[in-house]
C-alpha cells in the first residue's frame, strides 16, 4: 500500500481530529479505538474512490498515511487528504490568534491542536447540504449514511470497513434517491453535474474571491447562504471566512462578546482572527458549551 508524509506547519494533533469526527454528526464517523483515523470517499476527481488511514504517533510531528485507490493520482490524493485535515494551510500564525483574543486563546488550550476536519469535497459539503435542509441532523445523517453504504464503494482501511459516499455519476443515476422527496432527488442530480463539469473543484473556489466564490455556490439549486459557506469552508477548505450565515455561531459570539447577534455587529470581531477565520469559528462552535457571556 502506497504511503506520504504530511508535516503540518504550526499545531496540529489527530487525536483532536478524531474527538472532533466523533462528535460531527454529518460525517457518521465512528470513535476510533487505535488512533488511526479511517477515511473513504471520492477522489476530487469525481471518478476515483480512494482509502486512506492516517496516524500521527504521540500527536507530534508528520503525518502518516497510506492509502489505496482505484485510478486516482497520487499528487491529487495527497493535496485531498491535506485539505480535509487541513493540513494544506500554514497554520504557525494561528497561536498568534488566540494571543491577541483572550477567549480564542482560551479554546485553543481547551482543544490543543485542533484545525477544521474538512468534508472531502466541495461536492459531498453541497450534497450535504441539500440533504439536510429541514431535516433533523441525526435523520439526514442516517440518509446521508445509508447513501454511503449502499450506493458507494466499501474499502477495508487498516482493517476495518470504511464506507464511501456515491461518486457523482452514480449520485446522478439514483431515481429517487432513498429516504429523499423527489425535489432534493433533482437538487442532488444537479449538484452531481455540477461536480463533474468542474464547478465544484475546490482550488478553483478558494481562488476566486470569497464574495465571488459564493456567489457562484448559490447558482446551484438548493445551495442558500448557509450552505454557500458551508461548502466554501468545510468543503473546499476555505480557512479566512466568517461564517456569516450561521445562526448558531452568531449565538456564541454574541453572548461571548456581548454583542447583537447580527452579521454586521460581529464582524469586525471576526476581522481580528484573520488570516484563520474559519478556524477561529470553529473553535467557537466547538467549544460553545463552555463560552461564558461577556462581563457586565
Amino acid at each position: 500500500m502506497p504511503t506520504f508524509s504530511l508535516v503540518p506547519r504550526g499545531p496540529f494533533a489527530l487525536s483532536a481530529a478524531l474527538r472532533f469526527l466523533a462528535d460531527f454528526t454529518p460525517a457518521a464517523h465512528p470513535a476510533e479505538d487505535d488512533g488511526v483515523l479511517r477515511l473513504a470517499f471520492p477522489a476530487d476527481d469525481g471518478l476515483h474512490v480512494v482509502g486512506c488511514a492516517v496516524r500521527q504517533p504521540g500527536d507530534a510531528g508528520a503525518v502518516r498515511v497510506s492509502w489505496t485507490s482505484d485510478g486516482a493520482a497520487p499528487a491529487a490524493v495527497r493535496a485531498q487528504v491535506a485539505r480535509v485535515l487541513s493540513l494544506d494551510v500554514d497554520g504557525s500564525g494561528f497561536p498568534a490568534v488566540g494571543e491577541a483574543d483572550p477567549l480564542v486563546g482560551r479554546l485553543q488550550t481547551e482543544f490543543p491542536g485542533l484545525r477544521p476536519v474538512c468534508f472531502y469535497s466541495p461536492y459531498e459539503a453541497a450534497a450535504w447540504a441539500v440533504i439536510g435542509n429541514r431535516l433533523r441532523m441525526t435523520r439526514a445523517a442516517a440518509v446521508k449514511d445509508g447513501l454511503a453504504r449502499t450506493y458507494g464503494e466499501t474499502l477495508t482501511v487498516a482493517g476495518r470497513a470504511a464506507h464511501a459516499f456515491p461518486v457523482p455519476g452514480v449520485l446522478r443515476g439514483l431515481d429517487p434517491v432513498p429516504g429523499l422527496s423527489a425535489v432534493k432527488t433533482q437538487r442532488l442530480h444537479a449538484l452531481a453535474e455540477a461536480a463533474l463539469d468542474g464547478r465544484l473543484d475546490a482550488a478553483a473556489l478558494r481562488a476566486l474571491p470569497p464574495g465571488e466564490a459564493l456567489a457562484r455556490l448559490r447558482e446551484l439549486p438548493g445551495i442558500g447562504p448557509f450552505g454557500a459557506e458551508l461548502v466554501l469552508v468545510r468543503g473546499a477548505g476555505h480557512p479566512d471566512l466568517f461564517p456569516r450565515a450561521e445562526p448558531r455561531l452568531r449565538e456564541v459570539m454574541a453572548r461571548a462578546y456581548g454583542l447583537p447577534g447580527t452579521p454586521d455587529a460581529l464582524a469586525p470581531v471576526a476581522a481580528r482572527w484573520h488570516p484563520y477565520r474559519s478556524w477561529a469559528a470553529l473553535l467557537l462552535r466547538a467549544g460553545e458549551g463552555r463560552v461564558r457571556p461577556a462581563a457586565g
